[in-house]
């Protein structure tokens, strides 16, 4: 299935930012995520939209979602009947976004909702190309278990040395684009879920993007919906993956 076809690539950008958030199964956190981004990001800016990137969720979330969207009316809702994947979702929703700044943020708003405007002005103006929340930085605050932690390391630690990334932190869903970096570089992005924040980083790097890594206060909220052993093992075959693509391939 092509996700991309038909869908307006041409960069135009009428608004100045699109906030997106993959919801999958998020009846319990949407509508708290959507009011406090909404009610914060009015202080930011005057032009902006929330993209609901709403995954095949079977617990209400789309309803919820949809609901939202006809009460909120800078609020959008993209439906998919099938599960997509964290990437594949991310991908259509830029797409369909009309902002000139791209965001993206988890759901459960585990990166505190201050951190926001420096990821904005980190592109609007600083004229970084994209700019990421880091739990790695020596300014940063995170709150986790010391398995995630130390499960964090290992992997950051591997991303950097395979794949001569300069990021601290790959994976923290809190990123901002400048839309037409984003569109130059999304072809190139092959994952479908949770690696996508991994393949995204390395090649901006590789592709020479300003990149700005911010310090944040980062607090897990609810039950992660990533499985320590199936999830972390795939992601580690992924970056093999990704190593081995882009040392033989390209």
């Amino acid at each position: 299935m092509d996700l991309l076809k038909g869908l307006d690539m041409s960069g135009k950008g009428d608004l100045e930012i699109s906030i997106v958030f993959p919801a999958y199964n998020e009846a319990d956190k949407l509508e708290r995520a959507v009011t406090e981004t909404i009610n914060y990001v009015k202080s930011v800016s005057r032009s902006f939209e929330i993209i609901i990137a709403e995954d095949g969720s079977t617990d209400g979330t789309d309803k919820l979602a949809e609901e939202l969207s006809r009460k909120i009316e800078n609020v959008r809702h993209l439906h998919s009947d099938v599960r997509l994947g964290r990437g594949r979702a991310l991908n259509r929703a830029f797409s369909m976004a009309r902002g000139r700044i791209l965001i993206y943020m988890d759901v459960d708003l585990s990166t505190d909702l201050e951190f926001l405007k420096p990821l904005i002005d980190s592109i609007r103006k600083e004229g970084f190309d994209l700019a990421t929340g880091s739990r790695m930085l020596p300014q940063s605050v995170a709150e986790r278990s010391l398995h995630r932690k130390l499960l964090s390391k290992i992997y950051n630690f591997l991303v950097r040395a395979l794949l001569k990334s300069p990021i601290r932190d790959h994976q923290c869903g809190f990123k901002a684009f400048r839309r037409e970096s984003f569109l130059t570089l999304m072809p190139k992005v092959k994952a479908n879920h949770w690696f996508w924040d991994t393949e995204v980083l390395v090649l901006a790097s590789r592709m020479g993007f300003k990149i700005k890594e911010i310090p944040v206060v980062w607090r897990r909220r609810s039950g992660t919906k990533v499985s320590l052993r199936r999830d972390v093992l795939d992601m580690g075959i992924q970056v093999l993956k990704l190593w081995f693509r882009l040392t033989f391939r390209e």
